[in-house]
């Protein structure tokens, strides 16, 4: 049962409680890793202008493109919820992964080593929900088992984002 994301663009204010929540629930990640990270794109131009706010994370892509590059193997995928870790004692912090994700996920901290979302696989374990997702106040955030995601998309007219890599992500 893949797990992944569902960001409803109609909700998010770009407030950063996601990216912060995420910091204070990893409290060991140094100041210059943010495994969520939220942007803002805009088109158009003045007096046209169109914000888009974008609450950004690991993809947990069905096909992984850092997975495959890896040459340690230190990106593994999951089978039973399809999310994709990182082992840091067998990362050599190469960034082939960086190179080849298309969202640019990949973190390296002072460590050199690679790390990204890992859904808080912790609190997944006890039941709990990610931590970016509880602490979203307009309720843009959503994860769990890509079917169940599916459903909330196509009631919100939301797409699943399309790669190469499957990435395990509406909107």
């Amino acid at each position: 049962m893949q797990k992944g994301f569902y960001l409803d663009l109609t909700r998010c204010t770009s407030c950063y409680s996601c990216m912060v929540a995420c910091k204070a629930h990893h409290p060991s990640l140094d100041e210059t890793v943010y495994w969520r990270r939220v942007i803002t794109l805009e088109k158009g131009t003045y007096p046209v202008v169109r914000l888009t706010n974008l609450s950004l994370s690991c993809m947990h892509c069905g096909t992984p493109a850092c997975k495959i590059v890896c040459p340690t193997k230190a990106i593994s995928k999951r089978a039973e919820d399809g999310l994709v870790l990182v082992n840091p004692d067998l990362c050599i912090g190469c960034k082939m992964c960086l190179m080849a994700c298309p969202f640019g996920v990949p973190q390296f901290g002072k460590n050199g080593k690679m790390q990204k979302c890992d859904l808080c696989l912790d609190r997944l374990e006890t039941g709990l929900t990610p931590a970016c997702m509880n602490a979203c106040p307009a309720k843009a955030l959503h994860a769990g088992p890509m079917d169940e995601l599916s459903s909330l998309a196509n009631r919100k007219a939301a797409n699943r984002l399309i790669r190469t890599t499957d990435p395990s992500f509406f909107v």
